[in-house]
């Protein structure tokens, strides 16, 4: 077995969502959740179909964010992985669950905008996502003058009231 990492490409600000699924329906499916949880979602989603042709497929509402997630599909190569990019304006917490309850889905590996790697294992069968590295190390505990910026922050952005 080989172990290997592929860092996710992107711009910065792009929130994307990295899972894992069992079908090749997962595509239409998701598709089908974005479109009707989110009016005017703007989303490319690329799936690695694990056995048969093993191609990847695609689809989406945005040809740019179509065409990123293939790119990042194809660095990853990984057995029904999928990876969903939203458009700007758009963010994980409002489709996530929509996302999981699709019912091919099995795992999200994360939900987020951080620089990203993902841990690949390659056997003579294929490869795998072990996992991600989200982010970078935490560097301390937030203290009263953090705990106020989180709430102030949440409140600014319209997750939290009063």
């Amino acid at each position: 077995m080989n172990l290997s990492v592929v860092a996710i490409q992107k711009p910065e600000t792009l929130n994307f969502i990295l899972g894992q699924s069992h079908f090749i329906k997962t595509v239409e499916d998701v598709h089908e959740a974005l479109v009707s949880a989110v009016p005017g979602i703007k989303f490319g989603l690329a799936f690695c179909e694990a056995s048969g042709a093993c191609l990847i497929r695609r689809t989406g509402t945005d040809e740019a964010l179509v065409q990123l997630a293939v790119e990042n599909a194809q660095a990853l190569s990984a057995g029904h992985c999928f990876i969903l990019f939203l458009g700007e304006g758009f963010y994980p917490i409002n489709v996530l669950k929509t996302v999981q309850q699709v019912p091919e889905v099995v795992r999200i590996f994360c939900a987020t905008a951080n620089p990203t790697e993902v841990i690949i294992a390659e056997t003579d069968l294929g490869r795998g996502i072990l996992g991600v590295v989200d982010g970078f190390a935490s560097k301390g505990v937030e203290d009263d003058d953090g705990v106020a910026w989180r709430k102030n922050l949440l409140r600014q952005i319209g997750y939290k009231l009063g």
